[in-house]
């Protein structure tokens, strides 16, 4: 064999070899990411998103995968058999960003399912509800970014202040009902055009944000908050963002009720009036809505639940040192609580039960953590597990028809919150359900 010959066999060998590896690595995920989506399409209605999240027409994709890089939530979209498909439909929170890196227009942002809709309420551009005076902004809306919440905050205070909406003496012009990001965007766009502004939060200050896990990162992007600037920090955490609403409160007086948790709101002459869980009440010539879709804690009506070692959310590990842990759940709220106790060195033991045989609805940062700690075995599994009672020192699982008897101190249930939608119908405000309509 001449030189020449000996050089080109090793020209197509120094490219042949990467191509081969690449395309090795690439049908193994193609693989993986299609066991993983018929594994979610098995869990059938379960699995349908709360909030905006991609539809992808398979006869136009084209597989080029720009959708599935450009997320930033990571495995949300994967590549399998050459098309798009969404893999991981309950940590999507509605960037667009997937839509908007495909090339050929095969992705559309839709809520719901044709098989199980999504309740929002029906609401004008300005997010006024049929009842005139009453606004939803924030998740409520379907959009769950913060980024999006500071928007729509801005865009009800300018809607408020352009109609005149005032309020008489000893009333407030505004009440917004929620303290997270939509709800103190929603305050500060109001008080930008001199509206007096009363907030009542059910829990604490900065909303859901407060209850989540140390050093968790929780918005991406700047935010422009009337009357108080710009905020540049492209990333922050948990701790960021809090003392970003701390001095927000100062900085802007902010009046806020915590711990206030609404009970009903009903025409008060031309004005509305909003009562709270124990008794209080305040009258507004307007009301903006930003309760978030949580609402309250979902609970799992077995025998014990009443016992003072279970809990709904996790402050902070301290309280847990020490402990058998169990964490009851299968999203990134059970994930990250996990996550933040084992990190913590705290508890004596920190376990998991699912219903599930994998979790399913994690974002790529949390699956790979969560992973580490399991392959560590630093975290008990008891994955295709149904809680059946609570005892004070122990946790009563059932596996199919095994029974299983768990050493426990304490328990926090992560199963998501019960809609606000009953609070939305008891006001009259139309809702309509959306079956995978754009």
């Amino acid at each position: 064999m001449s030189t020449t010959a000996y050089v080109f066999v090793g020209l197509i060998a120094a490219a042949g070899v990467p191509y081969l590896l690449w395309a090795y690595l690439d049908v193994r995920k193609q693989r993986r990411a299609k066991a993983v989506h018929e594994d979610v399409l098995a869990m059938g209605d379960d699995i349908v998103p709360p909030s905006l999240h991609p539809e992808i027409d398979l006869d136009a994709c084209i597989g080029s995968g720009s959708c599935e890089r450009a997320c930033p939530e990571g495995e949300i979209l994967a590549i399998t058999d050459g098309r798009a498909r969404l893999i991981n439909p309950l940590a999507c929170i509605g960037h667009s960003a997937c839509m908007q890196s495909c090339p050929v227009g095969a992705i559309r942002l839709v809520f719901g399912t044709v098989t199980r809709g999504v309740e929002l309420p029906m609401l004008t551009p300005e997010f006024e509800t049929n009842q005139r005076g009453i606004y939803i902004i924030g998740e409520l809306t379907g959009m769950g970014l913060i980024r999006n919440a500071a928007i729509q905050g801005k865009q009800v205070g300018d809607t408020i202040a352009k109609l005149g909406r005032r309020a008489g003496a000893g009333d407030v012009d505004v009440i917004v009902v929620g303290a997270g990001p939509a709800g103190i965007a929603a305050a500060l766009g109001c008080m930008a055009h001199g509206l007096t502004v009363q907030i009542l939060e059910q829990s604490v200050f900065g909303g859901t944000i407060a209850h989540y896990p140390r050093k968790k990162i929780v918005m991406t992007g700047t935010l422009d908050l009337p009357g108080f600037g710009k905020v540049k920090k492209r990333t922050m955490q948990k701790e960021e963002l809090l003392s970003l609403w701390r001095e927000v409160r100062q900085q802007m007086s902010l009046d806020v009720r915590e711990g206030m948790r609404v009970e009903s709101i009903h025409r008060d002459g031309d004005r509305w009036r909003v009562v709270g869980a124990d008794g209080y009440s305040t009258r507004g010539a307007s009301v903006v809505l930003a309760l978030g879709r949580r609402g309250a804690p979902r609970q799992l009506g077995v025998p014990g639940e009443e016992l003072h070692k279970v809990a709904y959310r996790l402050l902070e590990p301290e309280p847990f040192a020490g402990k058998h842990v169990m964490i009851v759940g299968g999203g990134n709220a059970a994930a990250d609580c996990v996550i933040a106790l084992v990190d913590s060195k705290l508890p004596q033991s920190v376990s998991i039960s699912y219903r599930r045989h994998e979790l399913m609805r994690l974002r790529d940062s949390v699956r790979s953590r969560f992973m580490q700690l399991m392959d560590a075995k630093m975290i008990t599994p008891y994955l295709g597990t149904e809680v059946v009672s609570i005892d004070p020192d122990r946790v009563t699982l059932k596996r199919n028809n095994e029974i299983v008897d768990v050493a426990n101190d304490s328990l926090i249930i992560q199963c998501g919150g019960t809609s606000p939608s009953d609070l939305l119908k008891t006001i009259g405000i139309h809702l309509v359900e959306k079956r995978g309509e754009a």
